[in-house]
Parts: C-alpha cells; structure tokens; sequence
C-alpha cells in the first residue's frame, strides 16, 4: 500500500488530500473544521479527517508532499520587495515574520502536524504543477490541453501545457507581476470587496452592469495579444510593494477612490464589474483558442482560481475550440492539496493512469460523513426536536412535498464536498418556480447582498431542457455557466426598459426566475446517479411532484461563514436564520417545533459564523 498526503497551507484556504494506490480516499479544506472562513493556518484538522478516514496513522505515509516551493516563492518575495525598496517596506515588514515562523520552516511544521511519527520523505511539487495535476490526473480524458489560471505561485501566474497519460507537462508560462488573477482582484479591492474572497461577488455583479471601462482597461492597464499572452502596466497597482491593490493612478483612471466595504453599490460599481468580466473572458478566450492552435487536441482541463470564473469558463465552452472541457471543483490553491499527491503517485513514481469515463473526482464528496447514531448524539445535546424515516425513499418524498410548497430546506447528507461549491450535500435548497425565493433567501436566510443570484441543480438527463447546453451536458461542480433557454423567458414587464442595475431583480425574467440572473444565465449544477444518488433521488421526486427539473441549490451556510461540516453547525446555522426545514440524514426537522430562538440566542449563534 502507497499512502500519500498532500497538503496546502499558509497562503489562502489550506487543505489536506490523501491518495492510497492512485485513489482519492479523502480531501477537505481546513476551515470547515475550524470554522474560520479561508483558514490559511497548518491543516491540522483537515489532515486528522484524512488519516482518520483512512484507518490510517502518519507512520502509514509513504509521501507527503506540498503544493508549491517555499524557497522559490520566498525569493520572488525579496526580489520583488528589493526591486520596489524602500516602497515596500510595510509590506515587507508585515509579511516577514509569518516567512521567519512558519513558512521557511516547513519541515518542522509538518513533522510536528504529523506527531513526529512520519519519517518518509517530503516532495515540494511546483505550484502550476500542482494545479495542473489536480486538473489532469482526477479528469475523464486521456490526453488533454491543460491551463492553469491564478494570482500567483512561486513566480508563474499562467500556465499552459499538455496531459498525456500519466503526465503533466508545462511548457509556457506569464510570470508575476503580470497575472490576470491580480489583475481581477484589483478590481475586486476596488469595487469593495475582500480580495480572495469577494471574486465571485465581481462576477456576481457584472451582468447588472455595461463593459463600458473595457476600453479603458485594455488601453491602460493590459497589453493583451492575439495568443492570450499579456503585460500589465505596473504603475496602476500596488500590490508588488503595497498593502492595498490599486494606487493613486489607477483611482484617478477611473475617477475616484475605491468604494468603501458595505457602502452602497453604484451602477459605477456594477459597470467596473462588467468591464474586468469582460477583460477576464476575453484573456480566458483567446489563451484557449492559441492553446488548442498548439497542441491539436480536442479536451481542454483548467485548474487555478480564475477556473472559478464560471462565467468564462462557459465562454470558453461555448465559443472556443474544445470539444470537451473538465475542470478541478476545488481549482484554488485548497486543490493543490490534492494535485501534489496525485503528481507523486504518477508522475515521480510513475504509475499507469486509467481515466474513469466519468472521472475520479467521486463528485469532490471526499468530506466527512455522519452514522444515524452520530447524528441523532449531536442534535439531542442541542435539545433539537426532530422525527426520523424509516428510509431514504421516505424522506425524499417528504422533503420534496415540503419543497414544492416553498419551504426552504436546509440539506446535510452524505459526504461532505471538497472545493467552494454546494453539491447537494451541504446544501440549501429551494423552489425555482417562486418569484419571492431570491430575495427571501440572500436576506433573511444567507444574510447576503440582495443582487447575489442563485445557482440551479438540474437532472442531467434533462438539462438541455432548461438551458442552452448540449443533452446530458455534464457539469456537475457548478463551474459553468449557460443561457436559459429561449423558450423559458418571459416578458419582464412595464417599466423594465427603464431599469437599471439592481432594479431589474424585481422583474420576473422566466418560469425559474429563483435561479434566472438579469442576463438570462445560471451557473449550472447537473444531478446524476452515479455521483450522488441520494440527491438526484431527491431531485427526481421534485420534478415526479411537479414537473420541474430543477431546484435552488445554494452553499449551507450565512455569510462570512465556511460550508457547514458536522450536524452541530447544520443546527446551529438553522437556528440561526428563518429556514423552515432542516434534514440531517434521515432526520427532519421543522421551523415551528423546535425550541423557540429569542434574538439574544440567534445573535450568539449569527456570532459564532464570524459575520464579516
């Protein structure tokens, strides 16, 4: 037996990943064990679950390996600090000693994480490497064009290259400053929001906006050549020597300073959003068309965090050269983790690949998972009231009854997902159909922005039915984004030509207007069997009821707070919002028999998600 580990940390949400003989046994990120949102820390917890799933005690690893090279990143830090001296001194000086503690030191840290009882030896993959094999190893295809989009690793922020087999090669790469990812987070920081965390927000906000900065960025800011390849003007940013993002010149192209944290949004701020979308596509767009010019192949794969970037990722879909596309569902750096002991086991010690028609990712359901005696332990210490089904059939039939009279459901099965996205077992879920449920559930139940759209989950064998995507089109890690059909659209109404921005949300746009964003798109989720059979039974038994295919699928958690994990949080977050109904395995749970929740006891449970 081969037991290898994986492990991301000290940048931006840390993860552990175990692989036994090639197969993914587990992978989860650290924060839904600690409950602090993008937990950066040592994966103490993450690694825990991962031996623990596996029967197995640090002694058992064969490999452990790491998601990038501490040393090289540490020399792009100091050449980039010296080359801005002495402006870059605060940076300097508020990032070093984390370096001096912990990051140089990262031998010690993970003997001491692993009890002191691992004496095997430590690999330090790449940081693109680890992206890349994250995004080639776990896919359906054999061979397959490969690009890797994020901030930054050691010194690469793009790069592109071929998977054959049981090999990743990288060939071409843009290296730092130069990066789209920093270039959109810029824009993120700009706009108002937590830069690595608000990203999705940005994109989130676009389509209420018109590209109309899109000249101007791509005048100023971006050299953006026919082949995708680019060169940003530096002296708009401040990242390089700064705590900030942008600097006084890029706040003067755009008239003025950055929009405050949880101010009002502007139609200026729904039309900056518009504009670097616009920017992020078209580099995503055309890196791919040169891409598939180089290597001739017919399978794309992406991994790193613009990979999130669902919207572009449709582009590149819809509009570019690739017959099929497979992207890693946790493509940030938590899936580096998973990357770097899957490149161990392939790459360095050579091991045959055969590709799952599927693929091998197990629907990214790697977390952990609960007993009916587990459950049933957690929810009686909370004093929760609840009745249990005599089976799984039993329970989808009852939910989807609740469902399809406009409860909203708080759903906790099965395995937990591995990456940022909800996949139907940690997730909130709610009625299409309904004109009310956008709002009724980013207010009163996430605790969110109003403008937030919410994502769709539909059974794959009916997709092309509801949106411009090819029959059975698989995209089961919500990382797509398609039109809903033409067909599905309905006349907004008086007064919607004269709308603008956030406005237009109170205009009915087509029969699911719940999941319908104001451009007509959903970042869609596919259902099928095999990946999770206990969520396409529930989905299958909604749309027996009531003819639709599809259901709000949102992340089981308010805002500012991770994923929930265990039934403990699934509670609590219950609690703490107006939910109607909570499921934990085959425990239902409804609104008006628990215990009464007075403000004070809402606010200390709203406390414990850390609201940002």
């Amino acid at each position: 037996m081969t037991a290898i580990l994986g492990i991301s940390a000290f940048y931006h949400d840390s993860a552990a990943a175990l692989v036994v003989d090639g197969k993914i046994i587990a992978a989860a990120q650290e924060e839904r064990f600690s409950r602090e949102k993008h937990d950066h820390r040592f994966p103490q917890r993450a690694i825990d679950y991962c031996l623990r799933e596996a029967g197995l005690t640090p002694a058992d690893l064969k490999f452990v390996g790491f998601y990038d090279k501490p040393i090289t990143k540490f020399d792009r830090l100091l050449e980039t600090y010296l080359a801005y001296a002495p402006a870059g001194y605060r940076s300097f000086r508020h990032a070093l000693p984390l370096w001096l503690k912990q990051k140089l030191y990262l031998r010690r840290e993970m003997n001491a994480g692993l009890a002191g009882q691992y004496k095997g030896r430590y690999v330090f993959t790449d940081h693109h490497e680890s992206h890349a094999a994250s995004a080639f190893f776990p896919s359906p295809f054999d061979e397959a064009a490969v690009i890797t989009f994020d901030g930054v690793g050691e010194w690469s922020t793009t790069c592109w290259g071929t998977g054959r087999g049981n090999r990743v090669t990288l060939s071409h790469e843009i290296r730092f400053p130069h990066s789209l990812g920093l270039l959109y987070s810029a824009f993120t920081y700009y706009t108002g929001f937590k830069v690595n965390s608000g990203e999705y927000k940005v994109m989130g906000l676009a389509p209420y906006g018109e590209p109309r900065f899109k000249d101007l960025i791509l005048e100023h800011l971006i050299d953006l050549k026919e082949d995708g390849s680019y060169r940003m003007d530096m002296s708009y940013f401040n990242y390089c020597q700064g705590l900030t993002m942008t600097g006084d010149k890029f706040h003067r192209l755009f008239g003025g300073p950055p929009r405050k944290p949880e101010s009002l949004v502007t139609q200026r701020e729904m039309d900056l959003a518009a504009s670097i979308q616009a920017v992020t596509e078209e580099v995503m767009l055309r890196t791919a068309r040169f891409v598939h010019t180089q290597t001739g192949m017919k399978n794309l794969v992406l991994a790193g965090g613009v990979a999130l970037n669902c919207v572009g990722n449709g582009v590149i879909l819809r509009e570019g050269p690739f017959e099929n596309l497979w992207i890693q569902p946790a493509a940030g750096d938590a899936g580096g983790a998973l990357g770097t002991a899957l490149f161990i086991w392939h790459q360095l010690l050579d091991n045959p690949r055969t590709p799952s028609p599927v693929d091998s990712q197990q629907g990214s359901l790697l977390g952990p998972q609960f007993s009916e005696e587990e459950i049933a332990r957690q929810l009686d210490a909370m004093g929760a009231v609840y009745k249990t089904c005599a089976s799984r059939e039993e329970l989808c039939e009852e939910v989807a009854t609740l469902l399809a009279q406009e409860k909203v459901v708080g759903w906790c099965s099965g395995r937990m997902e591995f990456g940022p996205r909800a996949l139907g077992s940690r997730s909130i879920l709610g009625d299409p159909r309904s004109d009310k449920m956008q709002s009724v559930m980013n207010l009163k139940i996430k605790f969110r922005e109003s403008f937030r759209p919410f994502a769709p989950c539909v059974l794959r064998n009916r997709v092309s039915e509801y949106f411009q995507m090819r029959p059975n089109e698989d995209s089961p890690y919500m990382l797509l984004v398609a039109p809903v059909r033409e067909e599905l659209r309905t006349a907004p109404g008086n007064g919607y030509a004269q709308a603008f921005g956030i406005e237009k949300l109170n205009y009915r746009r087509s029969t699911i207007p719940a999941i319908t964003h104001v451009d007509y798109s959903a970042r869609v989720q596919t259902v099928d069997e095999d990946r999770n059979p206990e969520f396409h039974r529930l989905l299958t038994r909604f749309y027996e009821k009531t003819g639709c295919a599809v259901l709000i699928n949102t992340s089981f958690n308010v805002r500012g707070e991770p994923i929930i994990c265990t039934p403990t949080d699934a509670y609590r977050c219950f609690q703490g919002t107006n939910m109607d109904v909570l499921v934990v395995g085959r425990k239902i749970l409804l609104r008006e028999n628990q215990p009464k929740v007075d403000e004070s006891t809402r606010a200390k449970y709203l406390d414990q998600f850390k609201l940002d």
